[in-house]
């Protein structure tokens, strides 16, 4: 079958999923009834027919009139399609602190949802972060009590600007138009946002400049999390900070530690404090957190102990912890947090209903600006090993999340060795994938490698079969391995063939191959008056050989096509082929 596999839920997405069957199971016995759950899918929004949506209930039902958590899980795994799971997820957080708004298609009655909690949050992380720019006093502060923000977002200014700061340099300042706006320049500024978020790694698919125009609450608020999400995690890397090293666990290696995301690393780098201070460990930023105790605990870890030249200590008052409500003691906490300068993205009511999304963002920044960690000098460590990813393989997975796919690619080898990105990547460009032939995960914990390189054998042989990409000399175990030229050289050809193909979209079907952008590049290098190209072509240099040409093409090329690709997307109605 085609049909499009039942995608991965990451950790973060079960906390999701767990917070959200707390709020459908507002009786708190542990199960959600066939009601309840008829109820969600409808408000759920989901792409099917009603009669089908019946069906789906009453398949689920089968057994049982009630659902447990497990069960809840294993449905939204289960669901076939991934726009249905999607959906499924987006919808379930419709109870307490979420507003209803109608969507654009008014004749389907379409509603969309938005958090009530995430606006008053990013209004005042926005807030502090530009409060000394100048070019945004139009706009700020904005009050989180009212929609200001999404009116705020309308000239891309201040969209233009958090992009700047989760990524500095992203956007060159001269480029957003600041001054006597008309609706010609605010199109531009929202292109240029929209742009960057993507070249930045946001999944920008299905929003457009309009849509940011007219501040469409659940697709600002969407795009917002995007951005800021990427730049609190940033940091959290050991290429970027050696001193994650510190959070090395006995057996560990290097690899180990620079295969975890950045939620897995902020959990780690959590319970290293709490274990320090003697506490229990925490498995989650929600339901483990909720009584605010270990927060406590790693704030009292993390503060500045006079002990570094030049930052005098801060002591914190512990004494909140034994408040008997966990209201009052999560304000406490948060007035104590308040004294580091991190109290940013949770309301008391935030931590005691365990919201995933913002108690990831309030450690992430409370990790920034307060790591407490050193960088271990007995061990032995080669730190040679531990390097960044040069700017061709950012590209590449940038491009990749931009596209959406799932799970959300952090390091380029280590997270595509199982292939399950790379099929995603091959619907994309309309190469079908027969999901059955496809391993899915949790691999088994004996044999999980042969699962995983079956996996990347069947994405070689799609790429050489029915993508007829030119793949001389890879193999599955290349994929799998992560050997860089080998995997670039199929990625490569991945992004290329998906800019054609939108190309060849724009052009009505009109066949389109290197000559034709290349003509097209030529065109507009003539009206900038700039000196043209002949061709994409790579010179090799002497006894240069097929994987240094591969290299070769790699880097010079690879940014040339993904602006291409990110150029046409944002401004389809203004190419002439």
């Amino acid at each position: 079958s085609n049909m499009a596999a039942p995608v991965p839920i990451s950790p973060e997405e079960l906390e999701e999923l767990r917070e959200a069957f707390a709020k459908i199971d507002v009786d708190n016995n542990g199960f959600i009834s066939k009601d309840e759950l008829t109820g969600l899918f409808r408000a759920a929004n989901l792409p099917l027919p009603g009669y089908r949506v019946r069906e789906i209930v009453q398949e689920l039902t089968k057994t049982s009139d009630q659902l447990t958590f497990d069960e809840f899980t294993h449905i939204v795994h289960g669901l076939k399609s991934t726009e249905v799971a999607k959906t499924f997820r987006k919808a379930i957080n419709k109870k307490e602190g979420i507003c209803n708004v109608a969507g654009t298609s008014e004749q389907s009655g379409t509603q969309h949802s938005y958090s009530e909690e995430e606006k008053v949050a990013f209004v005042n992380w926005i807030n502090k972060a530009l409060e000394k720019d100048a070019d945004c006093k139009h706009i700020l502060p904005m009050d989180p009590n009212t929609n200001e923000l999404f009116t705020g977002m309308g000239d891309g200014i201040v969209l233009c600007k958090m992009i700047n700061l989760s990524v500095p340099d992203t956007i060159d300042e001269r480029t957003i138009n600041k001054k006597k706006l008309t609706p010609f320049t605010i199109q531009e500024n929202l292109n240029l946002a929209l742009n960057s978020a993507s070249a930045i790694g946001c999944h920008v698919v299905n929003i457009g400049a309009e849509d940011l125009k007219e501040g469409r609450q659940h697709l600002v608020l969407g795009l917002l999390w995007q951005v800021i999400k990427i730049g609190l995690f940033a940091d959290i890397e050991l290429s970027k900070n050696e001193a994650l090293v510190a959070l090395l666990r006995d057996g560990e290696s290097l690899e180990d530690l620079m295969k975890l995301s950045p939620e897995e690393l902020l959990l780690r780098w959590a319970n290293y404090h709490l274990e320090e201070a003697g506490c229990g460990k925490i498995n989650n930023f929600s339901s483990d957190i909720k009584d605010s105790k270990a927060y406590y605990n790693l704030l009292n870890q993390v503060s500045p102990k006079g002990d570094e030249e030049g930052v005098p200590p801060i002591a914190i008052d512990m004494s909140g912890i034994r408040e008997k409500e966990d209201l009052k003691r999560a304000e406490c906490m948060l007035e104590q947090a308040e004294r580091l300068g991190c109290r940013q993205f949770v309301m008391p009511t935030d931590v005691v209903r365990g919201n995933p999304k913002l108690n990831v963002a309030f450690v992430a920044n409370l990790f920034n600006k307060y790591p407490a960690l050193k960088k271990p000098e007995n061990q032995d460590i080669d730190w040679s090993s531990i390097e960044g990813e040069t700017r061709e393989e950012r590209t590449f997975r940038n491009w990749m999340n931009s596209l959406g796919v799932n799970p959300r690619v952090n390091h380029l080898y280590a997270d595509i060795d199982d292939a399950l990105v790379i099929f995603q990547l091959y619907e994309k460009i309309k190469v079908p994938v027969d999901w059955d032939k496809v391993n899915k995960p949790p691999y088994p914990k004996l044999g999980s490698n042969m699962k995983k390189l079956e996996n990347c054998n069947y994405a070689v042989e799609l790429g050489k079969k029915e993508a007829k990409f030119s793949l001389v000399g890879i193999a599955g175990q290349d994929l799998n391995a992560g050997n860089r030229t080998l995997t670039l050289a199929l990625l490569w050809q991945l992004m290329r063939r998906y800019t054609l193909n939108i190309l060849e979209e724009l052009g009505d079907g009109q066949k389109v191959n290197d000559d034709t952008i290349v003509g097209w590049v030529n065109d507009t290098l003539r009206e900038a008056g700039k000196p043209t190209i002949s061709s994409f072509k790579v010179t090799p240099p002497p006894n240069a050989t097929s994987v240094t040409m591969v290299t070769l093409e790699v880097s010079d090329l690879t940014r040339m096509f993904y602006s291409l690709s990110m150029i046409i997307r944002f401004n389809k109605n203004n190419i002439i082929i």
